[in-house]
């Protein structure tokens, strides 16, 4: 159960990151290969689109933690696997960033990501 609220608040940082990029902040050398320092409007809606999947992950881990009970296990059990599997491929993709502010900051972040949602996925 705390490795899914721990996850959850992370997204939820995230999510507020990522509102920021898309309501113009400056941030965009930490996001999304770093080229933009604020994200053009394409990247914006992306970050608009993480956002959602940042809540869907977090009712994921949720569910499966059983603190809450909104999808059948099932769902709640693959889903958590396949998140994991997600943050993984993040991580690679953050680490071969060509913005080292991305690189540095984003990469440790979702490594962590990743180990809570393996946690969170064994149950």
């Amino acid at each position: 159960m705390i490795a899914a609220i721990a996850l959850t608040v992370i997204l939820g940082v995230l999510a507020v990151f990522q509102l920021a990029l898309a309501l113009g902040a400056p941030l965009g050398h930490f996001a999304w290969g770093g080229s933009h320092r604020v994200l053009p409007a394409k990247l914006r809606i992306g970050s608009l689109v993480s956002i959602v999947i940042y809540a869907l992950i977090a009712v994921l881990a949720l569910d499966r933690a059983a603190v809450i009970d909104v999808v059948p296990d099932v769902v709640s059990t693959v889903g958590m696997w396949v998140v994991f599997g997600y943050f993984v491929l993040g991580i690679a993709m953050n680490a071969i960033s060509r913005s080292k502010p991305e690189r540095y900051t984003m990469t440790p972040i979702v490594a962590v990501l990743a180990a809570l949602s393996l946690i969170v996925a064994l149950g």
